[in-house]
């Protein structure tokens, strides 16, 4: 049996060229490896986790009513309403790829069910990324199953060399992850090679390094949904420069790197725990009363 365990982005190139297989190929072969499943067995979970991902999309795009703190809801539908009137600037594609996230961000808060890539507070990024395509290219539906692959193969990595929640490392490891997996899995949806993959990842994540998470109420919703939404723009954006031929300068093992330096040099007030950044304006302070019944604990 073919040796297919990796540890840095490095090492997953390395494979894929020993190999000649995609990342999302691989990433199969290591799962087979690791549970003693078989190729189709795995490919079909993945699938499952697709399907609730539509679900998830479908539900909030329909569903214009606010979440129960108030705070979040309906957005995804106006995005509905201002694709159908045609005056956009960004294009079909983004403004798709918006609405999805937003769609899968507010079902997220009103408790439905998603798929958490890599947690629920990131869970708007990939989903966006993948409906957008699907509903703008004629890529086939396995195709975005295998980007899943890709994308799990991504976060992977970043989860074992840093970390991939805000309470750890701020937003940069939520969000920052969550594009970074999302433009990797774009690339090589597109045909892209693994090299662009790491390329287009390293350059989303390069983007939203510092980040800070600071969520209103500690509620996954103001700032975060909106991000998820500009993450999906910033995956675009990245995987369009790396199927240019477009390389970052900084490897993608050191950009990962850096993220976790940065995020361990955060202040506890800037990681979740709600005590600083947008949660400690005085609007911020507002809403936790509002949802919470009391102010904002004193910073430590």
């Amino acid at each position: 049996m073919i040796g297919m365990d990796f540890h840095t982005i490095e090492e997953l190139l390395q494979l894929c060229q020993e190999k000649e297989m995609t990342i999302g190929e691989l990433m199969i072969e290591t799962e087979k490896q690791k549970t003693g499943k078989s190729s189709d067995e795995i490919f079909d979970l993945m699938k499952e986790r697709l399907l609730k991902m539509k679900e998830a999309v479908e539900s909030g795009i329909a569903d214009p009513s606010p979440a129960p703190s108030g705070i979040s809801g309906g957005d995804a539908y106006l995005m509905q309403k201002y694709k159908e009137k045609g005056n956009y600037m960004t294009g079909s594609l983004m403004v798709d790829a918006m609405k999805y996230a937003f769609a899968t961000s507010e079902t997220n808060a009103r408790m439905g069910v998603i798929v958490a890539t890599p947690t629920a507070g990131s869970a708007g990024v990939l989903p966006g990324c993948i409906f957008a395509l699907k509903e703008n290219t004629d890529i086939p539906f396995d195709r975005l199953v295998m980007g899943l692959f890709t994308a799990s193969a991504i976060g992977y990595v970043i989860a074992n060399r840093a970390f991939i929640s805000g309470a750890a490392g701020g937003c940069q490891a939520e969000i920052g992850s969550a594009t970074a997996m999302a433009s990797a899995a774009i690339v090589e949806m597109r045909g892209g090679t693994p090299e662009q993959a790491a390329n287009a990842g390293a350059m989303a994540l390069k983007s939203l390094l510092g980040l800070v998470c600071d969520p209103v109420a500690g509620l996954v919703e103001v700032p975060c949904i909106k991000r998820n939404v500009i993450g999906t723009s910033i995956a675009f954006a990245s995987a369009d420069m790396a199927l240019a031929g477009v390389e970052s300068r900084i490897p993608f093992d050191e950009v990962i790197g850096a993220m976790y330096d940065i995020g361990k040099s955060m202040p506890r007030t800037l990681k979740e725990t709600a005590l600083g950044g947008l949660a400690a304006t005085p609007t911020g302070e507002e809403m936790r009363k509002k949802i919470l019944g009391k102010p904002c604990l004193k910073r430590a």
